[in-house]
């Protein structure tokens, strides 16, 4: 995850920065609520990662999308979407001011 964050980081340096997230890039494990689940994606645990390694971009705005309840009755796809949110809104206070 490492390598994903600094190839991330030098591709935008300080660029302002929208992050679309589709859930469907977590393996259906993980979030089998989307509407084209995606066999073989990442682990929450590997986004969450590489989201926290973020800090210091400059992120203007962001969104998660996909997410789909009615084909996830655990509620598991919208904890870890609740998650990913908490983290771009994090990701977003912590923005340096330009």
């Amino acid at each position: 995850m490492r390598g994903a964050v600094e190839a991330i980081a030098e591709r935008v340096e300080h660029l302002p920065v929208y992050l679309s997230l589709d859930i469907d890039v977590l393996d259906p494990a993980f979030a089998p609520g989307t509407g084209t689940p995606e066999a073989g994606g990442l682990s929450s645990r590997e986004l969450l990662r590489v989201l926290r390694g973020l800090t210091g971009i400059n992120l203007v705005g962001c969104d998660v999308v996909e997410v789909a309840p009615a084909y996830d009755h655990g509620e598991i796809t919208a904890i870890a979407a609740a998650t990913v949110v908490f983290d771009l809104i994090t990701l977003l206070a912590r923005t340096p001011s330009t």
